[in-house]
């Protein structure tokens, strides 16, 4: 993983409710080993007519969203089955933050593992968001270290995250990548138990 410490980016909203894994990424396109090819089927029966045609009704087909890297969406996302395939859909299209009053547990923590952040703001912040990213220009900054999310234009506040996480994504780790900090101890107590 890519550390996380700020993030400037275009925003996009999605201004729905329950937003779930199967519409982020949708069951038949789960069959994929890798982490990546996903974004191109992300919201897929939202984003196309049919299998060639763009939706240009659906949020993110519009111009003005083109090159987001923030997502702003309402309450619940990311419910529904677990599936890891969600977080890996959202980063392979190109998102790295999503903003929303509330998130399936599953999902939140299945983001944090793989790198993408999930911010909790409040319903009123949210819906600021969302009409601001209505403008082609909407960018915000994403402080990871502050913990704070701001704009250009005076919007300023902060979000809640488990520090064990936040180090992790600052570091650009993943638990795995941790079990490698305390290697000389494992060595040593493996030494130590094979010698007795």
């Amino acid at each position: 993983m890519q550390p996380f410490t700020i993030h400037k980016g275009r925003v996009a909203g999605i201004d729905r409710s329950n937003i779930d894994t199967d519409q982020i990424i949708p069951k038949q396109f789960l069959k994929r080993i890798e982490r990546t090819g996903f974004g191109k089927f992300l919201f897929y029966d939202w984003r196309y007519i049919d299998e060639r045609t763009l939706n240009p009704d659906f949020e993110l087909n519009r111009p003005e969203n083109e090159g987001a890297t923030i997502l702003v969406a309402n309450e619940n996302f990311g419910c529904g089955s677990s599936r890891e395939h969600a977080p890996w859909a959202l980063q392979d299209y190109g998102f790295k933050v999503i903003i929303a009053p509330s998130f399936a547990d599953i999902f939140y923590n299945n983001s944090l593992k793989n790198g993408l952040l999930p911010i909790r703001l409040n319903k009123q912040d949210v819906e600021y968001l969302l009409e601001q990213s209505k403008r082609a220009d909407y960018e915000l900054t994403i402080s990871l270290e502050e913990q704070r999310v701001y704009d250009e234009k005076g919007f300023n506040r902060t979000f809640v995250i488990d520090p064990y996480r936040k180090q992790l994504l600052l570091k650009g780790w993943d638990e795995i990548d941790l079990t490698f900090v305390y290697e000389p101890y494992i060595v040593e107590y493996e030494k130590k138990y094979h010698s007795a």
